[in-house]
């Protein structure tokens, strides 16, 4: 199924734990909708800007996987509202500072981990925050910053 011109529903759902430890990952028509608002609003204006695919590390996840993975059941990844992505070929704050200056509407973008990480992006509809964080680590800690 097609959430965007570039975008399915397949790689915004798949996860390579939720395969190995037979985990369901299937969303809801609701967690669906989200999805697709995440891939028209944000993820297909940074794809067709920057001419590249897009490296989805992970998208929606149910309950069970946010667990499984030691994320938070409370994550927008369960609604179907965040992606945490690469662009390939190009810096994690290249693509963070093009977001924060061209993307006029998204709930909360982090930059994580630097140029070493990922980007995480949601999409919150008429409650976005457009919050800009970084993360980074401090002994064993994450801690978020603003960007």
């Amino acid at each position: 199924m097609n959430l965007s011109e570039n975008f399915t529903l397949e790689e915004l759902i798949f996860s390579q734990t939720a395969l190995r430890k037979n985990i369901p990952n299937n969303p809801n028509a609701s967690q669906i909708d989200n999805l697709q608002e995440l891939c028209i609003k944000v993820l297909q204006p940074i794809r067709s800007y920057f001419k590249k695919p897009l490296i989805i590390s992970s998208g929606f996840r149910s309950a069970e996987l946010c667990i499984a993975i030691g994320s938070k059941i409370t994550s927008q990844h369960t609604e179907g509202k965040a992606s945490d992505f690469k662009v390939s070929s190009l810096t994690n704050t290249e693509v963070a500072d093009w977001i924060i200056n061209n993307i006029s509407s998204y709930d909360q973008l982090i930059l994580e981990f630097g140029d070493d990480g990922w980007i995480h992006i949601s999409y919150d509809g008429a409650d976005n925050r457009n919050q800009n964080l970084k993360a980074v680590k401090e002994e064993t800690k994450t801690k978020y910053i603003p960007y």
